[in-house]
Parts: C-alpha cells; structure tokens; sequence
C-alpha cells in the first residue's frame, strides 16, 4: 500500500506535466521555435521567389507601356490564361492530362497568340483611329473585366491545381526551406529575366524595341518598322503572362481572378523600377516581392500587399523617377 501511495501521485503528475517541462526535469533539451533572424532569412527566400514571379509577369506589361505607352489593365488577365490554359490541358479529367511542361509550353504559345490578336485586332486599330489614352485606358479596363468574368464562367469559382509538384518535402539549408519546385521556379524565372535582357541587349529586335522605347517617331524616321516591333512586343508580353502565370499557379493555386491580385503588385514593380524600363520592372517588382513577404514578419499576411505598396510611396517620395528610371523636363 506504501508503495501504491508513491505511485499514484507519481503517475498523475506524469500524465498532467507538459512535455516540455518532463523533458526539461530529465534533462533533454527544450525544442524552441524559430529565431527571427531565422524567419528573416526564410522570408527572404518567399520574397525573393514571389519577385521573381513578379518580374515575369511585369517585364511584358512594361514593354507594352515603352512602345505603345498603354497600362494595359488587361494584363492580368493573360496572366490568369496562361495558368487556366495549363491547368486544362495537365487536368485530366479536363483535358489530355499532359505533363505540366508541356502544358506549360502551350500556355505559353495560347498567351503569344491572344496577345498578338489583342494588338492586331483592337489596339493597331485604335491607334490607327487617333484614340486618346484615356480611352485606350478605358478600353483596356472593360476588357480586362469581360476576360477575367469569362474566365470565371468557364473555370468557375472553385480553386484548382496541377497534378504535378503538389506536395513535396522542403530542403532545408541551415534556418531556410525551400522546396524543389519552388527552388525550380525561382531558377527559371531568372534564367528567363536573364534571357530577356540579352534579348533586348544583343539582338536587332532587342535594339529596335528600345530605339521605339526610348523615342518612337525617331526609330520611324531611322527606317525601323515600328509596327513589327510593336507586335513583337505584344506577343513576348503575352508569352511572359502565360508563363508567369503557370508558375503562379504552380506555387500557390489556380483561381480566376489570380492575375488580377497580381496586376497591382505589377504595377507596383514597373513604376518602381522606372516607367518605360524593362531592367527597372524586374528590380522593381523584386523590391516589391521581398518587402511582401518580408512584412509578414511583422503584420498579418492579408497586409502584405498594402505595405507593398507603402514601399513604393516611400520610394518615390525620395526618387521620383523610380529606381533605374531618369528624370524628364517637363514644359
């Protein structure tokens, strides 16, 4: 009975201690969670992978703006058909139920096309008639809205996502994560970034597209073909689009107004960076990416684009002209 005295008592304060507070009385030791130098870093990574989707998505935008100096709204829209696109075709139950790089490489191809009869069939046209900006900005708001609530009919409400890549066991590299298929998309996106500034570096249309940029009635009367390069330009913004968009979609979900949450955070990252620059768009929308994620350090993640964008007021209260943009005389 003396010994059941000793036990009972022993055992209901073994049943009730935490486990933390047994393991620190036998001496193990207390797991803790993580610094904030360690959700820093983290945050770091997020922020970096979510500019660089960013960056896809705004160097088209940005180009279109430089040669036909339209913000076309519309944009995100392209960004939600190319991951709608690709997620119809890698679906089985929807479609041929291809791998999602080849789904991808048709988004793509589906963005080029619509961006091309976007400009052959309703901006040429327009600015063939003399249409003001303001106008064309119109223009560019009501199709935006037909596209994105055509998406919706189509898609619907419900979220999707692609077969491929859904679940995977992050790698881990000290405090940071990351998984392989967020690791891929980030590399991919700045290989292609990459491949976009030795395209307008290093070839004729690269050069044509920035003598258009930089003063369109100058590169007319130099004999370029301002016209070729402007469909060009609509056909690499919309392949960019659809590409972002499949990597958006692959690195959070599928839904039909996803390009327009983006749109903001693209414009955000192009007047950053400097109107009209494409080099200050990528910069731009990294900037904007890391100080997204990196907000949540300290506010909710439902807040991370409104401080976004704080970032950007900051940032032009001390340089008007963006990061890489240059100042203009006005009068």
């Amino acid at each position: 009975m003396r010994v059941l005295r000793l036990l009972v008592p022993a055992l209901v304060l073994l049943l009730v201690t935490p486990a933390t507070a047994r393991a620190a009385a036998q001496g193990d030791e207390v797991p803790r969670g993580p610094t904030f130098v360690d959700r820093a870093a983290q945050a770091l990574v997020d922020g970096i992978q979510f500019g660089a989707i960013i960056a896809i998505t705004a160097v088209g935008l940005s180009l279109v703006f430089g040669t036909t100096h339209l913000i076309n709204f519309a944009h995100g829209e392209l960004v939600t058909l190319g991951a709608v696109v690709a997620f119809f075709v890698n679906v089985a139950a929807a479609g041929p139920g291809l791998h999602i790089v080849a789904a991808a490489v048709i988004a793509v191809v589906v963005g080029a096309i619509v961006g091309a009869v976007a400009e052959l069939g309703l901006w040429r046209p327009l600015r063939a008639r003399g249409t003001g900006m303001i106008n064309a900005f119109i223009v560019a708001i009501g199709l935006s809205l037909l596209l994105r609530h055509l998406t919706l009919v189509v898609f619907g409400s419900r979220p999707g996502s692609y077969r491929e890549y859904d679940l995977q066991d992050p790698i881990t590299v000290g405090p940071v994560g990351i998984t392989p298929r967020d690791l891929t998309i980030t590399v991919l996106s700045v290989l292609v970034l990459v491949g976009v500034a030795l395209l307008l570096r290093r070839t004729r249309i690269g050069t044509a597209i920035r003598a258009v940029s930089a003063n369109r009635d100058l590169a007319e009367a130099s004999g370029i073909d301002v016209q070729r390069v402007v469909l060009v330009v609509w056909l690499l913004g919309g392949a960019l689009a659809a590409l972002g968009g499949v990597f958006f979609g692959l690195a959070e979900i599928v839904t039909w107004d996803m390009g327009f949450r983006l749109l903001l955070l693209m414009i955000a990252g192009i007047i950053l960076g400097g109107l009209g620059s494409a080099y200050g768009a990528m910069a731009g929308s990294f900037v904007i990416g890391i100080v997204a994620q990196g907000s949540s350090l300290w506010f909710p993640v439902d807040l991370q684009n409104a401080w976004a964008l704080l970032a950007l007021i900051v940032v032009l209260l001390v340089r008007p002209q963006g990061i890489l943009g240059t100042r203009e005389r006005v009068g």
